[in-house]
Order: structure tokens, then C-alpha cells, then sequence
């Protein structure tokens, strides 16, 4: 089994003891897991994604695709829904069901697109706006305490390694099919 790249015995004192708090199937797929770069951006999303999700519905009563949907269009005021989801990876018929509720709630409004007037535009209430507004520092102030643990160069080299990560993904087959083929007709 390939070990990620970052073994166990490299770490410092410091980092072994933080380590000891982990059960040790979150050790395993941490560090001998072939598939270490999948677990670890999951494992750190959701240690961002959780509280935050959390905090906002227990506040605002958005459950995620909610929010998902609110924080999106309050980056871009005027976006289309199929935008949403193509950024954001969760179904259509999910942010679809999310959308309703939040021009039900009157968080969000629908708009013609004024480029092709058979489509239509998302943007942001003044409470929908409100919402994401305030929800801003939370999630800055989350990013910032999980960035605390490198310096700037490191973030600065994280986020450029991210970019070209981001930047290739649209070369990676969407469909797994594709990748068994390719596998299969290697293998020959």
C-alpha cells in the first residue's frame, strides 16, 4: 500500500501528540491510505463545512443546498441557477427545491436575464443579503484559525498548488467509466 507522502515518523513532538486525539481509523486514512489526497481535502472541508453549515441553520434555518445557493449569488448578484450547480457539485434537483424555498422566504429573487431574455437571473433580497453579510466573518474567521497552522508562504503555496489542481480538473473524466476503460485498456 502507498503511504501518502508525509509519513508519521516526520512529524515533530508537537504534531505526534495532536495526532494521539485521533481515532486510529482517521490515522489510517490519514497516512496509509493510497487515496490520501481524497481524504485529506474531505477531511478538511468538513471540518470547515460542518460548524459552519451547523451555525447557519441552527441561526437562519438554511440547511446547506439553502445556503449554498444564498452564498453563491451573494459572490455573484445575477447568476444563473445552472451556474449554481455546476460550481457547486450538488444535483440539480436539489438546489432547484433550494431556490423555491429561498424565493419563498424572499431571501432570493428571480429576475429575466437581460442577455437572453428567455432565461432567468438570481439575486440577492435585502435580507437575503443581510444573511450573507453576516455570515461573512464567520466563515473568514473559520479560514483563518484552519490557515493559522502555516505561514504565509505556505498559504501562499497551498493556494497556488490548489489553483493548478482546480485549473487540471477539467481534464479529469467525469464519468468513473471512463477511467475503468482507460484502466482496462492498459492492462492488455
Amino acid at each position: 500500500m502507498r503511504r501518502a507522502p508525509t509519513a508519521l515518523s516526520r512529524l515533530d513532538h508537537e504534531r505526534e501528540a495532536a495526532l494521539r486525539d485521533l481515532d486510529p481509523l482517521t490515522l489510517t486514512k490519514l497516512w496509509d491510505n493510497p487515496c490520501w489526497l481524497s481524504f485529506r481535502l474531505n477531511f478538511v472541508a468538513f471540518r470547515f463545512n460542518d460548524p459552519v453549515y451547523r451555525w447557519i441553520e441552527t441561526r437562519y434555518g438554511l440547511v446547506r443546498p439553502e445556503f449554498v445557493v444564498l452564498y453563491a449569488v451573494g459572490l455573484k448578484d445575477g447568476v444563473a441557477a445552472k451556474n449554481i450547480v455546476s460550481s457547486s457539485g450538488l444535483p440539480k434537483n436539489t438546489l432547484s427545491r433550494a431556490i423555491q424555498k429561498l424565493l419563498q422566504r424572499r431571501l432570493l429573487k428571480r429576475e429575466t436575464d437581460r442577455d437572453d431574455l428567455r432565461s432567468y437571473v438570481l439575486r440577492l433580497t435585502t435580507a437575503g443579503r443581510a444573511i450573507f453579510e453576516e455570515t461573512m466573518p464567520l466563515m473568514l474567521q473559520r479560514q483563518s484559525t484552519m490557515l493559522s497552522a502555516l505561514n504565509e508562504a505556505e498559504q501562499r503555496q497551498l493556494c497556488e498548488l490548489m489553483d493548478k489542481l482546480v485549473i487540471a480538473s477539467s481534464t479529469w473524466p467525469a464519468d468513473l467509466e471512463q477511467d475503468v476503460k482507460q484502466e482496462e485498456g492498459t492492462a492488455e
